[in-house]
Parts: C-alpha cells; sequence; structure tokens
C-alpha cells in the first residue's frame, strides 16, 4: 500500500562539505513536506544494522564505515508519489550520471560518497523511517 512516504538521509560527506541547509531547501521546493527530521550520527553497529540488506556485497564493509565516519540528517517525507519523485530529485547513485539539477549532480563527490539516501519502496522507507523514528517524532 502506498502511503506517498519516503525516507533519506544526508550523509556524512553532505553534511560534512555544509550542504545540509542547501539539500534540505531542495527537498522542500521539490513539493516535500518533511514530517520527521533528526541530526544524529550512527556507530559501526547501528550502519551495519541499517545496511545489513548489504551485508553480503563487497562494498558493505565500507558503507558501514562510511556511514558512521560523521553526522547524518535523517528525514521522513510526504508528497504525493513520495518515491519515486524523491529517487528523481536526487539523481542516479553515481553523480556522474545523474541529472543535472539533481541532489547528487549538485552535491555528491562520488558513487560512494553520493550526497543522500533515498527508499527505493514503500516498504523500505517504512522500515527506514521505523529504525530512526518514534511515532511520536513524526508530525
Amino acid at each position: 500500500m502506498a502511503t506517498n512516504r519516503t525516507f533519506t538521509m544526508i550523509k556524512p560527506d553532505a553534511v560534512a562539505n555544509g550542504h545540509t541547509g542547501a539539500i534540505l531547501d531542495d527537498i522542500i521546493k521539490g513539493g516535500f513536506k518533511i514530517v520527521a527530521l533528526k541530526y544524529t550520527s550512527l556507530s559501526d553497529a547501528k550502519a551495519g544494522e541499517f545496511y545489513a540488506v548489504h551485508a553480503e556485497r563487497p562494498f558493505y564493509k565500507d558503507l558501514v564505515s562510511f556511514m558512521s565516519s560523521g553526522p547524518i540528517v535523517a528525514a521522513i517525507l510526504e508528497k504525493e508519489n513520495a518515491i519515486e519523485d524523491f529517487r528523481t530529485l536526487i539523481g542516479a547513485t553515481d553523480p556522474a550520471k545523474a541529472d543535472v539539477g539533481t541532489i547528487r549532480n549538485k552535491y555528491a563527490k562520488s558513487i560512494d560518497a553520493n550526497a543522500v539516501h533515498g527508499s527505493d519502496s514503500d516498504e523500505n522507507a517504512q522500515i527506514e523511517g521505523n529504525f530512526f523514528f518514534s511515532a511520536f517524532e513524526r508530525f
């Protein structure tokens, strides 16, 4: 069942490079309502838990290390057609292949340091949002 909500994280590279405000501005200008927002950090264990679906992949260890390397901004966003529209707004995982004007085109440095995470399905958006936010933290 579509919920019209998606989950995103502004990753450590974009936070460290001072892009948090600009990325949030792009999200709002893209028509998304922020219904939950948190500035936090992930331990190695929590990053490993969040990305457990990739545990057997060769990049898993580096991903966990990267995601626990500094603060992140987690958010639940709301908009009709949220998943698809947000993935269009952020652009391709590889910023070199991302459309001009997308978040990754503007703020990402590499396929690994790609500025933001965006849920790929309603199911994952719910799982990922629940990982970071209680019911009391959503509006």
